[in-house]
């Protein structure tokens, strides 16, 4: 295994700008070493093959007393967390501005207002839909988990305006977002088709990025800048873990200098107050 993680490193004397490693980024590792441990635990599992033991470990023991077995081990390949990439307020609007159906408002809005991956947008169905409370049901979430998520009302504005003017009345299917036009005209949209209009809206709005993965991560990290808690934001996103969720604990510059700001006022006013407590405390005692 261990010469297995060193060919992928390959060339040492060759080193990536980006991140100062040599051969593959250690992402691209993992990613790989996970696909290696899958197989290896299909055929462990199916029982009918000579292999018994999956020979990719999860990872690297340590000295560490107590705790689980997984905080006793270090992973195989570290992984660097990088802070998702978002769009600015003025991109936001090049983007939305350059999208040419309701369709496809709602549906970057969807991402963009309510923080829903592709998968889940184009899985909505009209049961989903709950207009009067302003929410979503997302039921094919990533995992398969279910929740509830409330969504700003531009979204519900642009989905009105999409499913009255321009959705087909011959479509079969329930599922929210349709093909408008061509041989499909009238069946659901596939990730394939979202990702090309995401693709010619970047080209018009002149932007070098707007996945929809950043779509997503601009809508929560905007979320935990406007002061929604942690907690609030995972249940958002729809994330298992809370560890998932504290990279948002990561926001921009301003708006940390801000909350620093803030609370140094506080922590200042409070100084202020217990001196001047005191000095009268002192004066009284006289």
């Amino acid at each position: 295994m261990f010469e297995f993680l060193a060919d992928q490193r390959g060339d040492r004397s060759v080193v990536r700008l980006a991140d100062r490693e040599s051969g593959l980024s250690a992402r691209t590792i993992a990613r790989r070493l996970s696909s290696v441990s899958g197989l290896y635990a299909y055929l462990v599992a199916r029982g009918d093959t000579p292999v018994r033991v999956n020979p990719v470990p999860r990872g690297l023991s340590t000295r560490r007393q107590g705790g689980s077995r997984t905080s006793r081990t270090v992973p195989l390949v570290r992984v660097p967390r990088t802070l998702p990439r978002i769009l600015q307020p003025a991109e936001a609007d090049r983007l939305l501005g350059a999208l040419r159906t309701g369709r496809d408002r709602a549906m970057v809005l969807a991402m963009l207002l309510a923080g829903l991956r592709r998968c889940e947008v184009l899985g909505l169905r009209f049961a989903d839909v709950q207009v009067a409370d302003r929410r979503l049901v997302v039921t094919e979430g990533k995992g398969g988990h279910h929740r509830v998520v409330p969504a700003a009302n531009r979204f519900f504005d642009a989905l009105g305006g999409y499913l009255h003017d321009e959705r087909p009345d011959t479509a079969a299917t329930n599922r929210v977002f349709v093909v408008l036009k061509g041989p499909r005209r009238g069946l659901p949209l596939s990730a394939e088709g979202l990702d090309e209009i995401l693709s010619g809206a970047r080209r018009r709005a002149g932007l070098d990025h707007a996945t929809c993965h950043e779509l997503r991560h601009t809508c929560l990290t905007r979320l935990r800048e406007a002061g929604m808690a942690l907690e609030a934001v995972q249940a958002q996103a729809g994330h298992r873990s809370i560890e998932s969720t504290r990279v948002y604990l990561h926001l921009t510059n301003d708006w940390l200098a801000g909350e620093y700001r803030r609370a140094a006022a506080l922590i200042d006013a409070d100084t202020d107050a217990v001196a001047q407590m005191l000095t009268a405390q002192e004066l009284a005692a006289r």
